[in-house]
């Protein structure tokens, strides 16, 4: 694993070239889900930026059960967030797709266009505001295509890109972020089970084998990790954008 002590200096070089050569005086615009990436993506735009210089935005679907927990997080980082709420936008889009087939029972639909509303939102307020989008997906998801295309796998640029979430807990605690806000169980916030379940393995054992080459303890588990890594979406959802890369 890679120790944020070594990495964290390198990024906040990367992060400010960024802005200065990609939007100098511009806001980072970040989408807040109380999840540890955005969290601590958050915390690196202020420390890195400044407060005034960081756009934070709340976006339940309707309702979101861990909503506080976003505004906690901006209340505890001393930034005032947007809220929209795209629940009207969603019910909307979904009456007005009438090609016979009930979408309720399309997880793909269901899953993905609540996450693709949101990057609209995010770009329609970075168009309002001069901004820059923020991507928060880190390496373990981008690895096993855990991610929505033009959803939360786009953006602008993306600083944890290379970053195991392991890695990404262990930086938000080198930060100083809560342990309940960085160790909190991750999930997609849409579907109502955990990361892991529905992945069927837990990020420990796929941080182990992306960045260490150690295979998981059954051979199962290690085919699943492969075949959703090589399956030809994973690739296809990785948009082009700048990264930062913690081993340059």
């Amino acid at each position: 694993m890679l120790d944020p002590k070594d990495f964290e200096p390198k990024l906040e070089k990367w992060f400010k070239d960024w802005f200065e050569k990609n939007g100098k005086d511009s806001p980072m615009v970040i989408g807040v889900s109380g999840g540890k990436d955005s969290t601590v993506c958050l915390k690196l735009g202020i420390k890195y930026l400044g407060k005034d210089r960081v756009v934070p935005v709340l976006m339940p679907n309707g309702t979101q059960a861990d909503i506080q927990d976003s505004i906690d997080i901006c209340k505890e980082f001393g930034v005032e967030p947007i809220t929209v709420n795209i629940g009207t936008a969603y019910n909307a889009l979904f009456d007005a797709i009438n090609i016979g087939k009930d979408l309720n029972e399309c997880k793909v639909f269901t899953t993905n266009t609540p996450a693709r509303l949101r990057m609209a939102t995010l770009y329609g307020i970075a168009a309002a505001v001069n901004g820059r989008v923020v991507n928060t997906c880190n390496l373990s998801e981008d690895y096993v295509g855990y991610s929505t295309k033009w959803g939360d796998a786009t953006g602008d640029f993306s600083p944890l890109a290379k970053l195991t979430k392991t890695e990404v807990v262990a930086l938000g605690d080198y930060l100083g972020i809560s342990e309940k806000w960085t160790h909190k169980v991750p999930s997609d916030g849409m579907c109502g089970k955990s990361d892991e379940d529905n992945m069927g393995f837990t990020y420990e054992t796929l941080d182990a084998y992306i960045r260490d080459g150690l295979p998981p303890k059954d051979f199962e588990t290690m085919q699943r990790i492969d075949r959703m890594h090589n399956h030809p979406n994973t690739a296809k959802k990785l948009v082009v954008f700048d990264v930062f890369d913690p081993e340059k």
